[in-house]
């Protein structure tokens, strides 16, 4: 006995919903409400039913409510129904979906969460392996298939996507191109990175129920996944850095030599961070605002203004708006990269390592570690100390930072 279903048939394997609109309302409406319910299925078909009968039941009290007798046309906006009529998705089997489409769900999930340096960093490993595998579908990926992408990855140099025969260029290519450059290949930490963010990828699909496991668990880098930190300023170097009255750079050079603030923070910096406590003099307050945010919660913190900072306070920067309206850190990694090329010294070093600096200068002078953590935004360093200062402390005193900032000398 064949199924049936009230307002509904089967056509070509397919329920479609049919309901003929009154009589008096049809020379607006049309004669009937008809769509496909995309399904093969009694069951799920007649939830579909319920669902489009309350709409049906919606779009007759609007249009009585209205009282249009008359077919609309394309001008006359305001004979439209307010009623949206639901829209439903054919079934398909698990896996069925393209690697390139879920990878767009993905990154468009992400583009919400992360920001954008972060961001930037998904996006990249992400059009790598669309590059190589974005017309498969998603169950067809295999182990295989993920330690050959791990061995193209091994086979990069850092900036081959700069080249301009690798504009959208795939994996296989730019591993072929980076090979005729030369060169060193990715460091062992990028290339667990990379992979690292492709694996959190087939994670994502697994939990939105595209797959029943992920294909790559297990993959490794094979390369050491060692850090190679930049160098830390020397005193020379900073004279060097100084001496160039760099256009771009001074003044931002000296707030982040003498506060510890990394690129990004200083960037964001506006006249209403700047606090005055008395005799403690002035201090800036680093905080999340709508120009930049930071990079964690123990980021948010304040730092006394070395007396050099004051002065160029008074002396040059904005009274109003942001401290350095036209930096960004773009624009300060590439005027420090200029700087190196002009100085040879330099080698080794990029702009962070002034924080660096900063904090060597602490240590120099006898600062405890975790009164240094407190003034560059770090977790509380020290293990024995961590749940004790990080729970219960209120922080050191602002005397005692003041203390620590005046302490330190930029050098002769």
């Amino acid at each position: 006995m064949s199924t049936i279903i009230k307002h509904a048939y089967k056509s070509h394997n397919t329920w479609i919903y049919r309901r003929a609109y009154p009589q008096h309302l049809k020379a607006a409406l049309g004669a009937s409400l008809k769509q496909s319910l995309k399904t093969p299925d009694a069951k799920l078909a007649r939830q579909r039913v319920a669902e489009l009968n309350v709409t049906f039941t919606n779009i007759i009290r609007e249009a009585e409510t209205r009282g249009t007798p008359t077919q609309p046309t394309a001008q006359d906006q305001s004979s439209r129904l307010d009623v949206a009529v639901p829209r439903y998705q054919r079934l398909r089997l698990l896996g069925q979906r393209l690697l390139i489409d879920l990878a767009a769900d993905y990154l468009g999930e992400a583009a919400s969460r992360l920001r954008p340096g972060s961001y930037k960093s998904v996006r990249f490993a992400l059009e790598l392996l669309v590059s190589h595998l974005g017309q498969r579908q998603i169950r067809d990926v295999t182990f295989a298939q993920g330690r050959e992408v791990l061995t193209l990855i091994g086979q990069l140099t850092p900036n081959i996507r700069k080249y301009r025969e690798a504009k959208e260029a795939s994996l296989k290519k730019l591993a072929a191109l980076s090979e005729a450059q030369g060169g060193s290949s990715l460091t062992g930490q990028t290339q667990a990175r990379i992979l690292w963010q492709m694996l959190q990828f087939f994670d994502w699909c697994v939990h939105s129920g595209e797959l029943l496991g992920n294909p790559w668990a297990g993959l490794q880098v094979k390369a050491k996944p060692e850090v190679t930190p930049h160098g830390v300023l020397k005193d020379e170097q900073v004279t060097i850095l100084l001496h160039a009255k760099d256009r771009v750079l001074h003044t931002i050079l000296l707030f982040c030599l003498l506060t510890g603030m990394r690129s990004g923070e200083a960037c964001g910096l506006t006249h209403d961070d700047i606090v005055a406590k008395g005799n403690l003099g002035r201090f800036v307050m680093i905080r999340p605002n709508a120009i930049r945010q930071l990079k964690s919660r123990a980021a948010e913190r304040e730092v006394p203004l070395h007396p050099i900072l004051e002065q160029l306070l008074d002396a040059g920067l904005p009274k109003q708006g942001r401290l350095f309206p036209l930096m960004t850190v773009d624009r300060i990694v590439k005027a420090y990269a200029r700087l190196r090329r002009l100085h040879p010294e330099l080698h080794g070093t990029v702009f962070h390592s002034t924080r660096k600096w900063f904090i060597t200068q602490c240590e120099r002078t006898g600062v405890p570690e975790h009164f240094t953590a407190s003034l560059v935004g770090h977790e509380a360093a020290r293990s024995a100390n961590k749940l004790t200062y990080r729970l219960y402390s209120a922080g050191i005193s602002d005397a005692q930072k003041r203390e620590i900032v005046d302490g330190v000398r930029l050098p002769a």
